[in-house]
């Protein structure tokens, strides 16, 4: 992503999940912006999904605090513009937000 962002003259700030956690409150803004719940980024093929029985999860505020609690499970990249955000996957739907 940082090498595409590069190629396209695109300023960026890289945050990363592991380093600099994401509380709940920013996850929700982040999903707020992105339009998207928290069942639309969880990832499903980590091995904590399975040990957690996130598939049985069915209360949004309960799923956030464990993707908070659990950073693997976020999907990523999540690009970021002023007050919009999209899922950087496939990578086209950053660029075409940041282009906006």
């Amino acid at each position: 992503m940082a090498q595409l962002f590069r190629e396209n003259n695109i300023d960026f700030d890289r945050v990363n999940y592991f380093i600099e956690p994401l509380d709940e409150a920013r996850l929700r803004a982040l999903l707020r912006k992105a339009k998207l719940s928290a069942f639309d980024v969880v990832r499903k093929s980590e091995a904590v999904y399975k040990e957690l029985n996130i598939a049985e999860v069915r209360d949004e505020d309960e799923l956030i605090r464990l993707i908070a609690e659990n950073p693997s499970l976020l999907q990523r990249p999540i690009v970021e513009k002023g007050d919009r955000a999209v899922l950087a996957r496939p990578v086209e739907n950053a660029l075409a937000l940041l282009k906006s």
